[in-house]
């Protein structure tokens, strides 16, 4: 194992400073510099980089560990990181009030139609009495998955008065109970919300886990949000869906292709779209700066962290 002293790690994608002055006191620190592979001992991405195969390879055999300064490691090739013997970890903890604050937000934005009163304004236009809203309160938000942001979106929905239905496979009912939902089927949500948010990881399991089949299942007049990963939803459909007026609108964070190619969806006058915005708080940016740096020095002196996927 390498001493303390000679360690070196790629920083890939910015990151706090929070968490580069904690790892300069403890390792070399490269910045942006890809050509370095095959000289660090460790890889600390956020969700810009793609470390595929070839990066892993190039990176082989020094390095050992690969972070990703945030929840998800879609952009990380975990099968041939687990093949090559690098462990991988993720940030799952340090983001979740901001994803959770923006899913509300993205929610009530969609409810008042925040966005249209603001652009009508702008452009000298006076919309009152054409913006009718909705109330959150009475509501029932219907939650697919249940893991941290998703506990943290349920809470904050309570607060306000939503009625709150939960569908997670990995979750027994109780959990589901505990964290103050009432435990549901996919079909059986999709039918009954009013909203329903999304917050799961992207797998070829959840790939397009909304595609026309389910979102025509969604009650008439729901509202869909996504602050999760892109490509849960075949946006294509929701695209249809939303154009024959069965949902009253879409509120969107991710998408398939970051940035969008195809920019029908974004500026369809029944969604709120934001680019990616879930963990851009300063906040949130500091700890999972922190939190991925204490982690991937702490799996290199062999300790198992509680954010390692492989």
């Amino acid at each position: 194992m390498r001493t303390e002293a000679s360690l070196s790690i790629l920083v890939s994608d910015g990151l706090a400073e929070a968490g580069l002055a904690e790892l300069r006191q403890k390792a070399e620190v490269i910045l942006e510099d890809r050509s370095a592979l095959g000289r660090v001992d460790a890889w600390i991405v956020r969700g810009a980089s793609r470390v595929d195969a070839g990066a892993l390879e190039a990176a082989s055999p020094r390095l050992r560990v690969v972070g990703r300064a945030g929840v998800g490691v879609d952009n990380i090739d975990v099968e041939t990181a687990r093949r090559l013997g690098v462990t991988v970890l993720a940030a799952p903890a340090a983001t979740t009030v901001a994803v959770a604050e923006l899913t509300l937000g993205l929610m009530l934005a969609l409810a008042r139609q925040i966005p249209a009163a603001d652009a009508g304004l702008r452009r000298g236009a006076w919309l009152k009495a054409s913006l009718m809203g909705s109330e959150l309160h009475g509501k029932t938000l219907g939650l697919i998955g249940f893991g941290r942001i998703g506990r943290a979106v349920a809470a904050r929905a309570a607060a306000l008065g939503m009625a709150l239905r939960a569908f997670d496979p990995l979750l027994d009912d109780s959990a589901i109970r505990a964290g103050g939902a009432e435990p549901s089927d996919l079909e059986s949500l999709l039918a009954a919300s009013d909203y329903v948010s999304l917050h799961l990881p992207l797998t070829e399991e959840t790939r397009n886990l909304l595609d026309g089949p389910r979102i025509a299942r969604m009650k008439t007049g729901a509202r869909l949000i996504c602050a999760a990963r892109g490509g849960l939803i075949d946006e294509a459909a929701l695209l249809v869906a939303l154009d024959e007026g069965r949902l009253a609108g879409a509120a969107l964070d991710v998408f398939a292709h970051e940035p969008p190619l195809d920019l029908r969806l974004v500026q369809h006058p029944r969604v709120v779209a934001t680019p990616h915005l879930g963990a851009q708080t300063e906040e949130a940016q500091a700890r999972v700066a922190v939190e991925i740096v204490r982690d991937v020095l702490a799996a290199l002196h062999g300790e198992a962290p509680p954010g390692r996927v492989v």
